[in-house]
């Protein structure tokens, strides 16, 4: 059962942090029922560096710094090219499948609120998402990261082919 389900900012330092799901996990008891909270982070620095964590404890706030320290310790270096991506690019996680296109600048971040976390804690401000399958966000954050890591800057693939893109 989610007990949040908008997407939570806040920044320090100049890494930008946003709650991207929080869970509540029941145990059933003698007594009763014991509540624990399993949090969803996704940490970025605005220009190109996003990672994402995942925490639980017994409260809300020890599981989002946990879910924040990993996410610290995850990121990865994405290449932008201006405030888009250089080309298209598909990725799956598990059932969630997730198409990103590049898109003109003024466009904005067209995405869910999983993938839209992500992207604009990498620093991405026109791009176009579609996804399929599996509406989980924690597999969408996982797919969104898995494509931004497939991505190649223009440099690169000029190199590799052997040819000059305009």
């Amino acid at each position: 059962m989610a007990t949040n389900t908008h997407t939570q900012e806040k920044q320090r330092g100049e890494l930008q942090e946003k709650v991207v799901k929080i869970k509540r996990c029941a145990a059933v008891v003698k007594g009763g029922r014991r509540f624990s909270f399993a949090a969803m982070v996704v940490v970025g620095n605005g220009q190109g560096k996003v990672g994402w964590g995942y925490g639980k404890a017994n409260e809300v706030p020890p599981s989002v710094e946990k879910a924040v320290k990993e996410a610290m310790r995850s990121q990865v270096e994405v290449p932008l090219d201006g405030g888009t991506i250089p080309h298209i690019v598909k990725a799956r996680y598990g059932a969630a499948r997730l198409i990103l296109v590049p898109a003109s600048p003024g466009t904005g971040v067209i995405a869910g609120a999983a993938v839209r976390a992500v992207c604009e804690a990498a620093g991405i401000h026109d791009i176009l998402t579609k996804s399929f399958g599996s509406n989980n966000p924690v597999s969408l954050v996982k797919a969104t990261i898995a494509a931004l890591q497939n991505l190649r800057p223009k440099i690169e693939v000029e190199r590799l082919r052997g040819v000059t893109l305009s």
